[in-house]
């Protein structure tokens, strides 16, 4: 029973120290000279990771991930600028894979409107506090006013 248990105990930390060396299974890049390296860092923490919600792909362990990161290192080694890079991966994969949208004609509205309808909004709050009273006293005739003047007399 004995060398039963040391068999079984033997597998089972053979299978934990497999297991643990999949997860320590690291991208081993190599590159020209250190402004690559770390122009490639940097772009691969810029993107964001499609299927991951709200993370890098420098961090995501997704396999698109994965492909965005070996798409930006083959762009990068075959002499790419970060902006080339960063336009194809925006057409490849949409505006949603970088964390700071491009201004373009869509996105400028996402600025420009909040302000123009707290502009709108200030402009109508001060029509209305400048709007001249419409219950304006009328001025009454010399002939009314004496004939009011008679009634109240009377009572």
């Amino acid at each position: 029973m004995k060398w039963f248990s040391f068999k079984l105990s033997t597998f089972a930390f053979l299978f934990m120290l497999a297991a643990s060396s999949v997860y320590a299974a690291n991208e081993l890049l190599t590159f020209d000279n250190e402004e690559l390296r770390e122009r490639y860092l940097q772009l691969s923490f810029e993107f964001r990771c499609p299927k991951c919600l709200n993370q890098n792909v420098a961090d995501s362990n997704a396999p698109i991930s994965e492909d965005i990161r070996q798409k930006t290192y083959e762009m990068l080694h075959q002499g790419f600028s970060d902006q080339e890079i960063v336009d194809y991966m925006v057409d490849r994969y949409t505006e949603f894979v970088i964390y700071k949208p491009q201004m373009s004609f869509l996105t400028i509205w996402l600025w420009i409107l909040p302000f123009g309808l707290l502009f709108a909004g200030l402009l109508v709050v001060w029509q209305i506090v400048s709007k001249p009273n419409s219950e304006a006293t009328e001025t009454i005739s010399a002939e009314d006013s004496e004939r009011l003047k008679k009634l109240l007399e009377d009572q």
